[in-house]
């Protein structure tokens, strides 16, 4: 089985230029230079035991305790675990915090941090309050402030990011400081290491991060969100997804019904437009999927995480119908026959034709309409080690199409290069790959079969 790593990637030089306690701020490059790009873009791991969810906690009574978690024991003061109808959260619970309450944890991260992100709401109809986050290097002793105190206002989880140059020992609390009885929910804590990894096996961007997308809210065009289940680049100006990147094994291919919950994503900033379930109505366009949603079957939960609106770009229905279902289920049936599969799949330009003619925009100018959609398929055996088995001779399968509806069914009729991706889009997709392999398979145009 393969270990299914969570990363969060950003700029090395983000780390080296970051101040302690500080919310960065860094735009990255987009350079398509290889070896630059090889040299400045990092993998960070999510600490071990991290995201912590909740879910596996029960605390039902606001009154101080130390709580036993899947990342480890955290004291809970004026909190608890809520799981009502009121409580935001992503699972069936999250944390609730009232007054001046807090959650520390008890234990310590031994490989420092680089980053925390946290989820956060308002509980029911209360109103709006204020939190923020300390961290210890000293084993508790003392706590110092990260960041800027965060607003909560929105009754959906929202994201707060923090950044900071902590080695050794860390530990975190988060206290919120206003609002009185008005409460706040929290929820997927995750704290981002400093441990530079680079192409772990599973992970879905083990090829590399083709933008050098940060999850830092400023850099609101090359925004990096991280699901268990993809990661993607957002286009918070197109109101969709630069790239959405993901890795295909047998372990995510089950029984698993199609879940059609189509839905706004909470987790983007706050205050950034959401695309909602219906906001591609009669637009002649579908919401077409970047991770298929038969990529992710192994359980509800995975698939459902496929029908969140930040994966969906507007689509020709039969580019996406049929020229796109065939090469989906092409690539199943090589996960399938005993390869694994690392996909890359975006779009770019403005104006596409779908069963009503073509358009630059939908959803009253809200949400691009790409010209061209395209994807990147590395094709490896079952085996370990993955990117350091990619060779000059590995299998990779490079589709542009036109975002039309007069399209051949045949996916092989479009097949390019990565170079040529690469020259219509600014990316170095397959960034942790060594150069010299790079230069060869990103070169060629496969002729391989295609069913």
């Amino acid at each position: 089985m393969k270990q299914y790593v969570l990363t969060a990637v950003i700029g090395l030089f983000l780390l080296n230029s970051c101040s302690k306690e500080s919310v960065s701020t860094s735009t990255p490059s987009t350079s398509n230079n290889k070896s630059n790009q090889n040299a400045n873009i990092g993998t960070l791991a999510i600490s071990s035991g991290f995201p912590e969810t909740f879910e596996s906690g029960t605390k039902t009574s606001y009154t101080a305790a130390v709580v036993s978690l899947a990342s480890g024991n955290w004291n809970f003061d004026d909190a608890l675990i809520g799981n009502t109808s009121s409580d935001p959260k992503n699972g069936t619970k999250s944390v609730r915090i009232r007054n001046t309450g807090k959650i520390t944890m008890q234990f310590n991260v031994s490989t420092g941090a680089s980053s925390v992100s946290i989820q956060h709401a308002k509980y029911g109809t209360d109103g709006n309050s204020t939190w923020e986050l300390w961290m210890s290097t000293n084993n508790g002793t003392s706590y110092t402030k990260v960041g800027s105190t965060i607003t909560t206002s929105a009754t959906t989880l929202q994201t707060a990011n923090f950044t900071m140059s902590a080695t050794g020992n860390v530990r975190f609390e988060v206290r919120k400081i206003s609002g009185g009885a008005n409460r706040i929910n929290i929820d997927d804590f995750v704290i981002n290491d400093n441990t530079v990894i680079v192409g772990i096996d599973g992970d879905h961007m083990a090829m590399g991060n083709p933008s050098g997308a940060t999850n830092v809210v400023t850099n609101a065009n090359n925004y990096l969100m991280q699901k268990i289940q993809y990661a993607l680049s957002y286009n918070r100006s197109r109101a969709t997804p630069n790239w959405v990147s993901w890795y295909v094994g047998s372990n995510w291919l089950g029984s698993a019904p199609r879940q059609d919950d189509f839905r706004a994503d909470a987790t983007l900033p706050s205050g950034w437009y959401q695309v909602g379930s219906t906001s591609y109505s009669g637009s002649g366009f579908d919401r077409g999927h970047n991770c298929p949603s038969a990529d992710r079957t192994s359980t509800i939960a995975d698939n459902s995480a496929t029908f969140l609106m930040t994966n969906m770009i507007p689509q020709a229905p039969n580019n996406n119908q049929q020229t796109w279902a065939n090469l989906e289920n092409y690539t199943r049936t090589l996960v399938n026959s005993g390869n694994e599969v690392y996909v890359i799949m975006g779009s770019y330009g403005i104006g596409g034709t779908g069963t009503n003619g073509t358009f630059n925009t939908i959803n009253n100018g809200n949400i691009t309409v790409p010209s061209n959609i395209w994807k990147v398929i590395v094709v490896l055996s079952q085996g370990a080690n993955d990117v350091s088995r990619v060779t000059t001779t590995t299998r990779v399968i490079v589709v542009n199409t036109p975002n039309t509806n007069t399209i051949s069914s045949s996916w092989g009729t479009y097949r390019t290069s990565v170079d040529a991706i690469e020259a219509a889009t600014g990316y170095n997709i397959l960034s942790n790959v060594p150069a010299n392999i790079q230069t060869t398979i990103e070169a060629s145009v496969d002729n391989g079969p295609t069913n």
